[in-house]
């Protein structure tokens, strides 16, 4: 070999040496989300509310999560158990994706989480609110970021008994797992403080006419409690008003009866509507007032829970990859690097983990009222930090069974 080409080999050696390797995230592909919800049918509002709070999260960070390319694939499960399962084994089976997110209803949840741990693949839940999942049916790969369904009706129960001074109430829920969770700890936390759940009216899922079971309401209630959710939020307000009823039982429920994503739907029959949820747009932090401002200019309405629960996923996502320095295909350490983010500032306040696997954050009672021509849930009362057991002794809380359509007992129906 002679002197120069020598001299030009090593040169090429020192070189190639001097620039290393290029990073582990540059050799691999995008970082593939899947996310499923309902695009069409019933609740088609709230699956592309779901939808554009983790699109205009990956929108702001310019689709790069730990310095790697995102891809997003959407699918449409139309709110249906099966077609969830099929659109699961599709986005882990043919697309591939590292990471998941979806779903809204809690039958869903439950269906879902048995396949979510066949197949290994982390897969967040920031609206599906099924209680047992971070109980007593916990499943490995299912990260919840949002709430459990009794959450925020264990505060709630206990303050309308001792600060509204509602004595006798009838509840009226949708007939599924999360309704019956809601209900379940609203009665059990107001009954402890004293007061009495008189009756329990079950209407189906997606019901249109409320009628029969207004007409059944007793008549010695002090207050109606609804749970309603997607496309009955919209019809249950109206019908309750124009059955006379709001004038003679006041109207309280679960977050979602009142939740954004339906009060520009509504009219006066709204107002004066009181609910506990992890979210109200109308929270008056420099944080939130931001998200508020953005996705309204980005999408033309205000966000919903539904909206910034995706939101704050979408920044779950990014947090866990980025303490992995992005090797997402590391699914076991993905994994736990998903149960150990904490994150002091999302729109909807501080949110961490407990050892169940359930976001511990705030929870809000929240009033319906009109500002500038617009409804608006204003933030009434504020209880920090609170767990999906509240003030319970988890170990003591997990003996009593799931809450279902017959538990806690109505013994005062």
């Amino acid at each position: 070999m002679g002197k120069k080409l020598l001299v030009s080999v090593v040169g090429v050696l020192v070189l190639v040496a001097g620039v290393g390797p290029a990073p582990a995230w540059a050799q691999k592909g995008p970082i593939k989300i899947g996310y499923q919800g309902p695009m069409t049918g019933p609740a088609a509002a709230v699956g592309k509310d779901m939808a554009n709070g983790l699109k205009m999260y990956l929108d702001e960070v310019g689709h790069q999560i730990a310095g790697r390319k995102v891809e997003l694939i959407v699918e449409d499960n139309q709110g249906q158990p099966d077609l969830a399962l099929t659109k699961l084994r599709k986005l882990v089976e043919s697309d591939k994706v590292h990471v998941m997110a979806g779903g809204l209803f809690a039958h869903i949840g439950y269906a879902l989480a048995p396949k979510v741990d066949e197949y290994k693949v982390p897969m967040l839940y920031p609206v599906m609110a099924a209680d047992d999942l971070t109980q007593r049916k916990p499943a490995k790969w299912v990260v919840r970021t949002g709430w459990t369904g009794s959450q925020p009706s264990h505060p709630f129960g206990e303050w309308v008994f001792k600060t509204l001074g509602y004595k006798k109430v009838v509840v009226i829920g949708m007939d599924y797992a999360f309704g019956w969770e809601v209900v379940g700890g609203f009665q059990k936390s107001f009954e402890e403080a004293g007061g009495q759940v008189i009756q329990k009216l079950w209407p189906p899922l997606n019901t249109a006419d409320f009628a029969p079971y207004l007409a059944q309401i007793r008549k010695d209630a002090d207050a109606v409690f609804a749970l309603m959710v997607a496309v009955s939020s919209l019809r249950f307000p109206k019908q309750y008003q124009d059955a006379g009823l709001k004038a003679r039982f006041p109207l309280i429920g679960g977050g979602t009866t009142f939740d954004e994503f339906v009060l520009p739907s509504l009219g006066d029959e709204a107002i004066g509507g009181i609910s506990p949820l992890i979210y109200s747009a109308a929270l008056d932090t420099p944080v939130n007032k931001r998200f508020v401002k953005e996705y309204r200019a980005k999408f033309g309405k205000v966000p919903s829970y539904y909206s910034e629960t995706y939101y704050t996923a979408g920044r779950w996502i990014n947090e866990a990859a980025k303490a992995i320095g992005g090797n997402v295909e590391d699914n076991e350490r993905f994994l736990a690097a998903l149960r150990k983010v904490e994150i002091t500032d999302a729109p909807r306040g501080p949110i961490k983990l407990d050892a169940y696997g359930n976001p511990i954050q705030n929870i809000y009672i929240r009033k319906v009222e009109k500002k500038d021509g617009e409804l608006w849930n204003t933030v009434i009362q504020t209880f920090p930090a609170v767990s999906q057991f509240w003030k319970y002794k988890p170990d003591e809380f997990l003996k009593q069974p799931v809450y279902s359509r017959d538990f806690p007992p109505c013994k005062y129906c």
